[in-house]
């Protein structure tokens, strides 16, 4: 290998390193997420990417300085950072009159745009304007999404595609009950996205099963969706496609009903019933003489005499 093959090769151990851990794998690690301020910023954009940062997403690379650049126009500065941090997600925020309080949500396929969704912050209510205790730091939210745009309109699913990638954490075996603390909440109704957080609490009931109380801690969000940039078909399909190692094996002869029953087919031989075993009963007895016609399928079998 060498660099005329496009494939570089490592001179140090720690270069080796460095290579394979950007190499495909078959389970992806974790996927980092990019908080970037574009040239103009507000105070609203500013504590929104603050609170944010604190205490609703995981793996967070956050750059401090403003970056001069339109994603929608131009994307060529988020590819590159995208590559150089091995990022797969980034939050855009800006203000500008046109555009005021700016948000943009977006992600990445081989270090190329694939989707963004830009949306503009029409209310905010900080963290720090709700006075009361907050979950623990690194708790994995609860994720539930209200409105049929959810389902049945084409963006809106990539929507929420996306906005589950940015707040759905590490992947985890087992969650134990008292783990459950946060949640966060997605509304789409009438164009607008309405985003709340809140604290679960695990009250008293009489029975074994807590009763649940939901306590809102913040920060809030109102959004109002503007534009839009959607990858073809073809290309979200290949984003999403699995390797073979990771589909399950399809077992022959085994269905599931919508109830999640698992049915099996048996594939038998043709049973000659005259050598059935059953019950020994003097009327089932064969008497001395008598010949046992089988007759058609579906008939009952006939028996005649034989004269001796």
């Amino acid at each position: 290998m060498s660099k005329l093959d496009g494939i570089v090769k490592p001179k140090t151990k720690r270069s080796k390193r460095f290579l394979e851990s950007r190499a495909p794998k078959l389970i992806e690690d974790v996927k980092s997420t990019m908080i970037m301020k574009g040239g103009n910023t507000s105070q609203t954009v500013t504590t929104a990417l603050k609170d944010i940062v604190m205490n609703l997403m995981f793996c967070v690379l956050f750059f401090p300085r403003k970056n001069i650049t339109r994603p929608f126009e131009d994307s060529t500065s988020l590819e590159f950072f995208s590559k150089k941090t091995d990022c797969s997600l980034f939050l855009f925020g800006s203000h500008n009159k046109k555009r005021p309080n700016n948000f943009i949500f977006g992600r990445l396929f081989d270090f190329h745009v694939l989707d963004m969704f830009e949306l503009g912050i029409e209310k905010f209510i900080s963290l720090s304007e709700f006075k009361i205790s907050k979950f623990p730091e690194g708790t994995k939210p609860m994720l539930i999404f209200a409105g049929d745009d959810f389902d049945t309109d084409n963006v809106y699913k990539r929507l929420k595609s996306l906005l589950i990638d940015f707040f759905r954490g590490p992947t985890v075996s087992a969650v134990r009950l008292a783990g459950l603390e946060h949640v966060l909440h997605f509304t789409a109704l009438e164009g607008k996205i309405y985003l709340r957080s809140y604290r679960c609490l695990l009250k008293k009931s009489g029975c074994r099963t807590p009763r649940i109380e939901l306590e809102e801690i913040g920060p809030s969000f109102d959004f109002v969706l503007r534009r839009t940039h959607l990858a073809s078909d073809d290309l979200y399909k290949l984003a999403h496609r699995q390797p073979k190692a990771l589909k399950p094996k399809k077992k022959k002869n085994i269905s599931h009903n919508t109830f999640g029953t698992t049915f099996g087919r048996v594939h038998m031989q043709k049973q000659d019933l005259s050598k059935l075993q059953t019950r020994k009963m003097k009327g089932l007895r064969k008497r001395k003489g008598e010949v046992v016609d089988e007759g058609a399928e579906g008939q009952e079998p006939k028996v005649a005499k034989v004269e001796s």
